[in-house]
Order: structure tokens, then C-alpha cells, then sequence
């Protein structure tokens, strides 16, 4: 089959490579480029562990080409974390929240969290349940990684205060 040009950026840095057609975005990330933080888990959108944001917005990668990501901008798990090291407030706010218990599920989690947060800066219980429905966690219940995603969303804000559910806010 004959490969196909593409240009990305991923994670800020500009590549050029040629790939297969059928060649998913998640095969190209994890076995062109390194980018081993993006897991697979399902290859059927089902459990989100692949979700990484393209332009901003979260896509699951394990079924998305990456001949379709030609010419946009990706963002992987191991991207969001500043230069020095310092975590993004929503991995940090799963960290403070005990929102892992295995790892599998937390950098889609975070990445669809982040794009959450983007969207609904005060999130409620309700709203992060259904933003997360396509993020599947099989070993926590979900209470902690609602608790992360408020706290996170709290600080990519900058608010100050109790979320929304805890303060009396429906």
C-alpha cells in the first residue's frame, strides 16, 4: 500500500513522516513517534484510554487515521505538563484526589477532562458523569476522578471555593 505524506505537530514539535492510509493515529503516536502515554485499550472508542485533544478538542485516537491528523495539532498526555516538570492542574488535581488506582484509564481521563473543563469551567456531578461517559475506569467508582475533574477545572479557572455541588449549586 502506498504511504501517505503528513505533517503534525504533537506536543509542540513539527513532524513530517509518510505512514500507510490505515495506519490509526493512536499506532502512529505510540509506535512512529514514542508517545507511549497514549494507551489502547479497546480499539472500539468504547473505553477512552487513547483519547488525546487534536486542536484543542478530545478525539480517541484508536479510531482516527493519522493521515486525518494531517496538518492539525496534537496534544498527547505526555504534552500538558510544563517544561519544568510541573503537572497541569488536572493531572495534579487526580493526583491530590486519589482519582487512579491501576493507571489504565487516568491520561484519557485526564485529557477528556481537561477538554471538560475547557467547556464547563464549574462543572456539577451530573455534567462530569456525562462528559466521562466514554471514559471507562474499571477499578475506582468514578466518586474520586468527579472530585479531580471539579478540583482541576477549579483551578484551570482560577476559581477559588467549594464546587458547584458542594456549595448548594444544582
Amino acid at each position: 500500500m502506498a504511504k501517505k505524506p503528513i505533517t503534525l505537530t504533537v506536543d509542540g514539535v513539527s513532524y513530517s513522516d509518510d505512514v500507510e492510509p490505515r495506519t490509526l493515529l493512536v499506532q502512529y503516536l505510540r509506535e512512529q513517534l514514542g508517545k507511549t502515554g497514549t494507551l489502547v485499550g479497546c480499539d472500539t472508542t468504547n473505553c477512552g484510554a487513547c483519547t488525546v485533544h487534536l486542536d484543542g478538542r478530545s478525539v480517541k485516537s484508536c479510531t482516527m487515521f493519522a493521515v486525518q491528523a494531517d496538518g492539525h495539532d496534537v496534544t498527547t498526555i505526555e504534552g500538558i505538563a510544563s517544561e519544568d516538570g510541573t503537572l497541569h492542574p488536572m493531572q495534579q488535581a487526580f493526583h491530590e484526589s486519589h482519582a487512579l488506582q491501576c493507571g489504565f484509564c487516568t491520561p484519557g481521563m485526564i485529557m477528556q477532562s481537561i477538554d471538560l473543563a475547557t467547556e464547563h469551567p464549574d462543572p456539577d456531578e451530573a455534567t462530569v458523569r456525562e462528559n466521562l461517559e466514554g471514559n471507562l475506569c474499571r477499578c475506582t467508582g468514578y466518586q474520586n476522578i468527579v472530585k479531580a475533574v471539579q478540583a482541576g477545572a477549579k483551578e484551570m479557572s482560577g476559581r477559588t471555593g467549594a464546587p458547584a455541588d458542594e456549595a448548594g449549586v444544582a
